[in-house]
């Protein structure tokens, strides 16, 4: 995998976890609607490297211990693609420097 791929695949999963925060925070936001379904969020892989996030209404009701484990795990999630993003960029100003030289 290239510097590219590597930043690409770590901007698929911080899009990937923004798309999961909105999901949580719409679920806590209509907790006390009636008749509201909670919002689900799955993530699949991509063949060309990734994640895609697809959100589907469940049955289940909303849990607010279930959103905050989720906000967690989400927030976790984000921060590590952040840092793989942070690393191949910094990596790719490394060549571009020695590609100066």
């Amino acid at each position: 995998m290239n510097i590219s791929g590597i930043t690409n695949t770590a901007l698929s999963g911080m899009r990937a976890q923004t798309t999961r925060i909105s999901a949580i925070a719409n679920n806590v936001a209509n907790s006390s609607t009636p008749d509201y379904t909670r919002l689900n969020t799955s993530l699949t892989s991509v063949v060309s490297g990734g994640v895609q996030a697809a959100v589907r209404p469940t049955t289940s009701d909303v849990d607010p211990a279930t959103e905050l484990t989720d906000l967690i795990e989400t927030e976790q999630s984000y921060k590590a693609n952040a840092v793989v993003f942070e690393t191949g960029a910094d990596m790719w100003e490394m060549l571009m420097g020695i590609k100066r030289d």
